[in-house]
């Protein structure tokens, strides 16, 4: 190893961390939650909210003086209706879990952040890397970089294979360039 190919060596100085476990862990006791929120329920189509919204949107006092109405008049008692007390729950329970549901949101938002954030910070300096290699490759006494220059250039995708249908359309304009020439 020459002294140029050992000063290209870096060694880490970060003891590694292995993401993968610590965020499978996050996983799981997010999924815990699941059995400790109450009245937990995921929605079984792709439009159950929506299907629920109408509904769901009335507003808490409309709620409260319907649950007075059946409480003090009863020609609007149904029997099979839900009782004023179990209402007066379901839309404290709403009241209550809506910020945690905010917070989560927020969180997922964090986190997705925080990914592209660390995928940036990667990209640009591999990109860095890349732009010196590129230059230094250009030198003779770096000359042993081209071949790591091009697997960076291939691995970057700056240049798309052809589809094999191009490659004897191509080879066909190639002959007739050099016959015309």
């Amino acid at each position: 190893m020459t002294n140029i190919e050992r000063a290209a060596v870096v060694e880490p100085t970060v003891t590694p961390i292995n993401h993968t476990e610590t965020a499978q862990l996050r996983i799981e006791e997010l999924r815990a939650w699941r059995e400790q929120i109450p009245r937990f329920a995921i929605p079984e189509t792709a439009d159950a909210t929506q299907r629920l919204s109408q509904a769901a949107s009335v507003s808490p006092i409309f709620i409260e003086l319907t649950n007075v109405g059946v409480t003090n008049h009863t020609a609007l008692m149904r029997t099979e209706g839900t009782p004023p007390a179990e209402i007066r729950d379901q839309v404290a329970y709403a009241i209550a879990y809506v910020p945690l549901a905010d917070e989560l949101e927020a969180l997922a938002q964090f986190i997705r952040y925080s990914t592209t954030a660390a995928r940036n910070l990667a990209g640009t300096e591999a990109l860095t890397t890349y732009s010196l290699a590129q230059r230094l490759a250009k030198q003779k006494r770096y000359a042993y970089l081209k071949p790591h220059v091009a697997d960076m250039r291939r691995a970057l995708g700056k240049y798309r294979k052809p589809k094999p249908e191009e490659t004897p359309k191509k080879a066909a304009e190639g002959a007739v360039k050099t016959e015309s020439e």
